[in-house]
């Protein structure tokens, strides 16, 4: 029970200063190569604990669709917010995962008065917020945030491999293992694919064109 309740000491204390509606805030697929950076903002109960909600990379794929299920039911609110390839490349990643911050946070209701969120950056927003270093293993608000972006971007991901299957997005949900640089080598990119992201083994290619399927 002692590491469940540490990952309440964020909230206890916003709490504490008199905010009653906070926020964990979450990214999941900053790295890929294809696909889109989603983001989730979540209020939990005040108090709420559970014992496997943490780091959405430290969990299997079953443990987090299990936890998805039973955050959707808890929570007070979710919102989900994403950027595609085309504003990451315009923008450039960190930005486009502010904006998808920035977007699941204007989706909950009632709006947060205080925000939890993983990482280094603020959002744009008025709301009083906290940025967290390694905040999705230290904040239950934030690693349910985790938890609904990850999985959120997995099943985005599975439904862009029926469209473009040659990539088999199913398996490697847009990041740049060796068989997606080698399909993308081959086949070129598709529409969901970050131009701005470098492949090396491209580098000495001249790729006639996208896929634009």
């Amino acid at each position: 029970m002692k590491a469940v309740r540490s990952m309440n000491v964020f909230e206890s204390k916003a709490r504490e200063d008199g905010y009653r509606a906070v926020a964990g805030v979450d990214e999941a697929g900053r790295g890929p190569l294809a696909g889109p950076v989603v983001a989730a903002a979540v209020i939990l109960p005040p108090g709420y604990e559970h014992p496997g909600i943490n780091d959405s990379k430290k969990l299997s794929s079953r443990q987090r669709d299990r936890l998805y299920a039973i955050i959707q039911h808890d929570a007070v609110s979710i919102g989900v917010g994403l950027s595609e390839a085309p504003l990451i490349d315009r923008v450039n990643i960190l930005q486009a995962t502010l904006l998808a911050m920035k977007e699941a946070v204007l989706e909950l209701f009632p709006p947060p008065d205080f925000l939890l969120i993983d990482g280094l950056n603020r959002i744009d927003l008025a709301t009083p917020q906290e940025a967290i270093i390694r905040g999705d293993s230290q904040s239950v608000s934030i690693a349910a945030a985790s938890i609904i972006a990850k999985v959120s971007r997995d099943r985005l991901m599975e439904m862009y491999h029926r469209q473009f299957p040659q990539y088999n997005f199913l398996r490697n949900k847009g990041y740049g293992t060796k068989e997606h640089r080698a399909a993308i080598v081959k086949f070129g990119r598709c529409k969901i694919h970050r131009r701005s992201f470098r492949i090396p083994e491209m580098d000495d290619l001249t790729v006639m064109g996208a896929l634009d399927i």
